[in-house]
């Protein structure tokens, strides 16, 4: 039997590239299927991907009533997954920062670890284009902060292209998950390693978005201040 892999990404006006996004990650990997999670984009993301929907049983979407978030975003689209018959279950963004040429490669690093997550900073080598300067430092210290606060074994803490055996996902309790931004990647990977489950780097060439806005801004990167420390107490005093 084949095992499937579901392509979970998050959308808010993402019209310039949903279509392509698609279109890219189902044409690299035969065994996956996209969904879309889209919070209500005024820019019509969620009726260019209902058009593709209607032509194609790979493409799956999820409509939200507004702006609630990435974590939350992942979350539903976890749920969704783990409804159905998926073994692979893989986080990336909309914007082709993450390529989804890597998806093959993810998926056999899977096969020797319960997750793998795609660095940009493995070995202390840095894989990020277009980025200026100040955002590549605020990104490459974050990890190393998150690192040291929680204990993680992991070049990249905060990357956002990953892969899960659905037994990860089974084993985490999704409604105790509190942060929604880019913690939130700390956090699942935080989770997963409390739980036992083994975890995998492999090297992604990270390039900033062509089109779109992004999403960052001062709310997240202080979420992902506290959130380590709160992972940390949660974890001495059992509550993980």
């Amino acid at each position: 039997m084949i095992e499937k892999a579901l392509v979970i990404v998050p959308t808010y006006n993402e019209k310039e590239n949903v279509r392509n996004i698609i279109s890219a990650v189902l044409g690299c990997e035969s065994r996956a299927d996209v969904l879309i999670v889209d919070d209500n984009s005024p820019d019509g993301t969620g009726d260019i991907v209902a058009a593709l929907e209607a032509e194609d049983p790979r493409v799956h979407l999820m409509r939200r009533p507004g702006k609630m978030g990435l974590g939350t975003a992942y979350r539903d689209g976890f749920r969704w997954a783990l409804a159905r018959d998926y073994e692979y279950i893989l986080e990336m963004d909309a914007d082709f920062s993450h390529d989804p040429a890597h998806i093959p490669k993810f998926i056999a690093a899977a096969q020797d670890a319960d997750f793998v997550l795609g660095s940009r900073y493995l070995d202390g080598n840095v894989t990020v284009m277009n980025w200026p300067m100040s955002r590549l430092m605020l990104s490459y210290f974050a990890n190393v902060y998150a690192r040291i606060v929680t204990g993680l074994t992991l070049w990249d803490a905060t990357g956002g292209f990953k892969c899960f055996h659905r037994r990860v996902l089974e084993a985490i309790d999704l409604d105790d998950v509190r942060s929604n931004g880019y913690a939130f990647q700390i956090e699942m990977s935080f989770r997963a390693f409390r739980k036992g489950f083994k975890g995998k780097e492999i090297p992604i060439v990270f390039s900033d978005r062509a089109h779109g806005t992004s999403k960052m801004n001062r709310g997240i990167v202080r979420e992902a201040i506290w959130m380590v420390w709160r992972l940390r107490f949660w974890a001495l005093t059992g509550r993980l």
